[in-house]
This record gives C-alpha cells, sequence and structure tokens, in this order.
C-alpha cells in the first residue's frame, strides 16, 4: 500500500505540473485569438474571460490525456535513473504489478475525461455559441474602433468615426457610404455617401428596430463617374441599421449536441461525435499500457531518451483517430463504430512490450538465481 501511494503521488503530480503548462500553452493562443478579435471591434472585450472559462472543458479533454502519458514518462522514468525501481523489481516487484498500480489513477483521469467530454465539453460549446450570438445580434456600431473604416455584415456600408464619447453613446465627424442598391430598382452601382458631425443610436420602442441618427451632415447620392447627382443637407436624417446575419459552423453544431441527443441520432457524422466522445477515456487507458513499458529508461541513456519515440507514437494514435473520425463525417467510411478500430493496435502494442519486458525480467531473475546457487554449491564444497 506504500508502494502504491508513492507512485500515485509521484505520477499523479507529474500529470497534474505538465498538464498545466500544456493548458496554459493552449489557452494562451486561444486568448490571443479572441484579444486580437476584439481589439478589430468584432467582439466585445468584456466577454473574453467568459470564453475562455466556457472552452476550458474542451482544452482538458484534450491536454489531459497527452499530459498523463508524459506525467508516467517522466515519473518513472525518474525512478529508473535513480535506481528505485530496479530495487523494488530486485523485491519482486514486477511490471504487471506496476501495470495494475498504474491502472487505477488511469481510471480516475479517465473519468475525469469522460465527465469532460461527455457534459462539460458540449454544454461549454453550447454557451460559447450562445454567448457569440447574443454578442453578434449587437450591431456593429457598438464594436465601433475610432478612426478606423469598419464594413457592416453583407458589405453594404462602410462607416468611419473620428472619435467616440467617452460612455461611447456619441460618435464624432460620421462618415458612411452605403455600397449596395439602397432604393431596391436593378441600379446596382448607386450610392450613398453621407457625412455628419455627430451620430446616436436609437431603438424604436414600438418595432426594437434600430436607427443612426445624424446630426447637421450632408448627404450625396448618385452614380460614381457620373455628373447626375442629388447633395442635400440636413439637421437630422435617419438611418435603419441592419441586424448582422449569424452564420454558424456545422461542427460547432456536432460539437455542442447534447451526448443523449447523438446516442438516438441515426446520422453517421452524429454518430461518430459520439464514439469520439467515449474514445477519449479509452484512450487514456491504454496510453497508461502504453507509457508503463516505455518509461523503463537505463541510467546510461539518461532521463529524456525515450520520450521522443514515445510522444510521435501518441501523436501517431491521436492523428489516427481523427482521420478516421475526418473520414467518416466526410461520408468515406460509412459505419461510425470503425473509429474503434483504431484502439486495438495501440493495445496489442502496449501488451506486447509489456509481455516482452515481464520475459527480460524473469530470465534474468532465473540466471541470477542460478548463479547464486550454483556460488553456494562452491562455498559448501
Amino acid at each position: 500500500m506504500i508502494i502504491f501511494r508513492y507512485l500515485c503521488r509521484e505520477l499523479l503530480g507529474a500529470t497534474l505540473a505538465v498538464s498545466a503548462v500544456l493548458l496554459l500553452m493552449v489557452m494562451s493562443g486561444r486568448f490571443v485569438k479572441y484579444l486580437a478579435e476584439a481589439a478589430a471591434g468584432d467582439l466585445s472585450a468584456g466577454i473574453l474571460f467568459s470564453l475562455m472559462g466556457f472552452r476550458l472543458p474542451g482544452f482538458l479533454e484534450l491536454v489531459i490525456p497527452l499530459g498523463f502519458f508524459v506525467g508516467i514518462l517522466l515519473a518513472y522514468g525518474r525512478l529508473y535513473i535513480e535506481s528505485e525501481m530496479t530495487v523494488l523489481h530486485a523485491c519482486g516487484f514486477s511490471e504487471r504489478q506496476l501495470l495494475g498500480y498504474t491502472l487505477v489513477p488511469a481510471v480516475m483521469v479517465a473519468a475525469f475525461v469522460a465527465a469532460m467530454s461527455l457534459y462539460l465539453t458540449p454544454t461549454g460549446i453550447e454557451r460559447t455559441s450562445h454567448l457569440l450570438t447574443a454578442d453578434k445580434t449587437r450591431n456593429e456600431f457598438d464594436h465601433l474602433v475610432p478612426k478606423k473604416f469598419i464594413a457592416t455584415s453583407g458589405n453594404r456600408a462602410v462607416y468611419y468615426a473620428e472619435g467616440l464619447s467617452d460612455d461611447r453613446s456619441t460618435m464624432h465627424n460620421v462618415f458612411l457610404a452605403e455600397l449596395g442598391n439602397s432604393r431596391g430598382d436593378t441600379e446596382t452601382d448607386h450610392q450613398i455617401v453621407t457625412v455628419a458631425r455627430e451620430g446616436v443610436q436609437q431603438i424604436d420602442p414600438e418595432t426594437g428596430l434600430r436607427y443612426l441618427v445624424l446630426r447637421d451632415g450632408y448627404r450625396y447620392e448618385g452614380v460614381p463617374g457620373q455628373n447626375d447627382y442629388r447633395q442635400m443637407a440636413f439637421a437630422s436624417y435617419e438611418v435603419l441599421l441592419e441586424v448582422p446575419r449569424l452564420r454558424s459552423k456545422a461542427s460547432e453544431k456536432l460539437q455542442s449536441m447534447s451526448t443523449v441527443a447523438l446516442w438516438k441520432s441515426g446520422d453517421p457524422r452524429e454518430r461518430v461525435n459520439l464514439h469520439w466522445r467515449f474514445s477519449l477515456p479509452v484512450l487514456v487507458l491504454i496510453v497508461a499500457i502504453l507509457a508503463v513499458p516505455l518509461s523503463r529508461t537505463n541510467p546510461r541513456q539518461g532521463r529524456y531518451a525515450k520520450m521522443i519515440p514515445a510522444v510521435l507514437l501518441y501523436i501517431v494514435y491521436l492523428v489516427a483517430l481523427q482521420s478516421v473520425r475526418g473520414a467518416i463525417e466526410d461520408g468515406k467510411i460509412e459505419q461510425a463504430w470503425a473509429i474503434w478500430l483504431v484502439h486495438p493496435p495501440f493495445l496489442i502494442l502496449g501488451l506486447i512490450l509489456l509481455g516482452g519486458r515481464d520475459r527480460k525480467s524473469r530470465k534474468r531473475g532465473a540466471s541470477s538465481g542460478g548463479a547464486s546457487s550454483a556460488g553456494g554449491a562452491d562455498v559448501s564444497a
């Protein structure tokens, strides 16, 4: 029991350290992306941390299996380098016992990953989608960046404001160019350019429609390159603001579907997402079996001698799963359960490596036992 607690403490400590570093790398990259969108005016800065919180389970379900795999290699590799594992094997502690002790925390990690993939990740993606939808339904003028030309959704207009008031309710020195046909006829090259001293947004209490109210400006209407145009000065001019059309990716819809809905579905693209969610906990168990024999290190070789080939093996495993998933979603493979054909080869490989280690250990034990008995006979003689 003491050995079990010691191994679990070493293993889980290394797993937490590696997972924290990987999670920091992944989240920092995504946060920089969201930050760039907020700086460009495509995203509200106030929802950045909420978005990162909702996306956290999706990051964890992919980071933790790799962190657990590398954690086993680092923790057990240190025990081999410092000859602690050699002492355990000399006392009769076999590779199979080590695997048994390893599978206990592996089951705990697999259960945690299952909670992420089956419930928390789709819930987080759904809430992220709702948050982005609520943010996008706000008009483009809510994300206005001073001194920058910004196109509205559908590219029907381009607007510009030289400055904003402190409460962001009033725009100063506004420029608005309507690029499309504003009169509804066949003159697609008809354009309207409006400039004003200031502009504010107003909402019609009856219809809920938004209007941009421009004050003290000029309106130019006509066809570029022709002398037939009209100029109008105004004290107040209202422009109906277009509500942007939202586009949601099909992959996000699949990922946000609940596990129960996927279970009841007969669509192969939806069924493969169900199998993918169950594959991630199985991935944790199989990489634990692979990591135990791969962590065995010769003190002369160094602690990280087998790290690169082991990580490459993990990458091949994960890429194979994702490739089969993509092939099923693209219709190249009809059966959604085909994703489970990826697991057996790596499980068999882990068992073969583990069995080879056990045979070598038994041979060394037998040879050392024979030498000891021979030495004892010589002494007695």
